[in-house]
């Protein structure tokens, strides 16, 4: 049964950076599209990337287009996120999520998740 266990979060100034490590265990991540997701209090969760097993292809939520990038590391079975120039508004509980499916990551059926980590941007 994969597992997955979110880290990196924390509070940061406006215009900071933070890396969030999804790490697995219980089965190897080659095979799974990983996404990460975030949700604010009081609003839906919202996909912010994610990364296709097949091809390694990533897809970006318009909002962090630039800023965020997403990688995976299938030696240490993480998937992690850069997380640059980061923004009030980004301030979340942020999940990773994975599929074991070789479709792109988009049209991925995420049924594992992550327990999340907070994200605070703020000065």
């Amino acid at each position: 049964q994969l597992q997955l266990v979110e880290s990196g979060g924390g509070l940061v100034q406006p215009g900071g950076s933070l890396r969030l490590s999804c790490a697995a265990s219980g089965a190897t991540l080659d095979y799974y599209a990983i996404g990460w997701f975030r949700q604010a209090p009081g609003k839906e969760r919202e996909g912010v990337s994610c990364i296709s097993s097949s091809d390694g292809s990533t897809d970006y939520a318009d909002s962090v287009k630039g800023r965020f990038t997403i990688s995976r590391d299938n030696a240490k079975n993480t998937v992690y996120l850069q997380m640059n120039s980061l923004k009030p508004e980004d301030t979340a509980v942020y999940y990773c999520a994975a599929d074991k499916t070789p479709r792109l990551c988009v049209r991925a059926e995420y049924d594992y998740w992550g327990q999340g980590t907070q994200v605070t941007v703020s000065s």
